[in-house]
C-alpha cells in the first residue's frame, strides 16, 4: 500500500487471456488508499456469463472492448464500446459476452473502495431491448456513447459524461476524454479521489513534479488535492477512462508549476501498484 495521500500507477491488463470464465482485475481500491470509489475491469472468455447479483452501492460499467448483454432486472440491453450503464444500489443485475468468438472487457466503477457482491436468483421474466435505452421509471440508465454530449476542456481534448448523478449515481461519476497528439488539460486539482485508465495510445501523467508514461490500459490513482495533469506527447491519438469519488464532476485549474516543478524527475514506465 503506498502512503497515504500519494499517487499510485497500477499495470493494465495482460495480454494473455485469462484462465476463469470472468476474469476481475482490480485497478484502484482500498489496498492504494482510494476512499469513497474503486475500479477494475472484469474480462470475459466468449459467451461468459456473470450471474446475477446486486451491490450495496452504485456501479457504473464501461464497455471497453466487445459487446456486451446487461440485464437488470430481467430488462436486457446490449452495449458496444464505450457504452456505460449505471445499476443503483440493490438493483439485480446480470452480464454476458454476446460474443460466441471474441473478450469482452469491462471497465467497472463502484462507490466503495471494497467492492463485494450478494449473488441472488435470477428469477425475472426477460424483456429484451435490445439497444434501446430505459425507461423514464426504470432504476438504471445507459449512456450510448454515439449520442453522448462531447464538450472541451482544452484545445484538442473532447470529453463527455458517462455516468453522474444527474443519471443516479451516488458517490461516483464518469466518463471518457480523448486527446489529439501534443494536447493535454491545465495542471488542476479536485476535492475527491481519482482514477485514471488508458485505453488508447500513450499519456503522460504528471503528479507534483513525478513523470509517468501509461499505456494499455494502465491507471491512475490520483488523492484529492493533488495538483496533476495529462498529456498526449506522442504522434498518435490518446483516450482515457476517468472516475471520481463525487457524484459530479468538478475541477479546479491551479499553476502550472504545481505539477511539473516541485522537483525534477524522468519518466516512468507504469509499474505494479505500490
Amino acid at each position: 500500500m503506498n502512503k497515504e495521500g500519494e499517487e499510485s500507477i497500477i499495470a493494465g491488463r495482460s495480454d494473455a487471456q485469462p484462465a476463469a470464465p470472468v476474469a476481475l482485475h482490480e485497478l484502484v481500491s482500498a489496498k492504494c488508499g482510494a476512499q469513497g470509489f474503486s475500479t477494475g475491469t472484469a474480462t470475459f472468455q466468449p459467451a461468459a456469463e456473470l450471474p446475477c447479483h446486486k451491490h450495496a452501492f452504485s456501479e457504473a460499467a464501461t464497455i471497453m472492448s466487445g459487446e456486451a448483454v446487461f440485464r437488470v432486472e430481467g430488462r436486457q440491453y446490449r452495449l458496444r464500446p464505450f457504452d456505460c450503464i449505471h445499476v443503483p444500489a440493490g438493483a439485480a443485475h446480470a452480464a454476458r459476452n454476446a460474443s460466441p468468438r471474441e473478450l469482452l472487457i469491462v471497465h467497472t466503477s463502484f462507490a466503495t473502495p471494497m467492492p463485494s457482491r450478494e449473488w441472488v436468483e435470477d428469477a425475472f421474466a426477460i424483456e429484451d431491448r435490445q439497444f434501446s435505452n430505459p425507461n423514464d421509471n426504470d432504476p438504471e440508465h445507459i449512456v450510448r456513447f454515439e449520442g453522448a454530449p462531447r464538450y472541451g476542456l482544452a484545445d484538442g481534448t473532447q470529453f463527455c459524461d458517462l455516468f453522474a448523478g444527474r443519471h443516479g449515481a451516488a458517490g461516483i461519476c464518469g466518463g471518457y476524454g480523448e486527446f489529439n497528439p501534443g494536447s493535454s488539460l491545465p495542471c488542476h486539482i479536485h476535492e475527491f479521489d481519482e482514477s485514471i485508465t488508458i485505453v488508447a495510445g500513450e499519456a503522460i501523467c504528471e503528479v507534483m513534479g513525478r513523470r509517468y508514461r501509461l499505456s494499455g490500459g494502465d491507471t491512475a490513482f490520483v488523492p484529492r488535492r493533488c495538483p496533476h495533469r495529462f498529456l498526449n506527447e506522442s504522434q498518435g491519438r490518446m483516450a482515457m477512462v476517468w472516475v471520481y469519488a463525487a457524484s459530479e464532476p468538478e475541477r479546479v485549474v491551479v499553476e502550472t508549476r504545481r505539477c511539473t516543478g516541485w522537483r525534477r524527475a524522468g519518466t516512468w514506465d507504469a509499474a505494479p501498484a505500490h
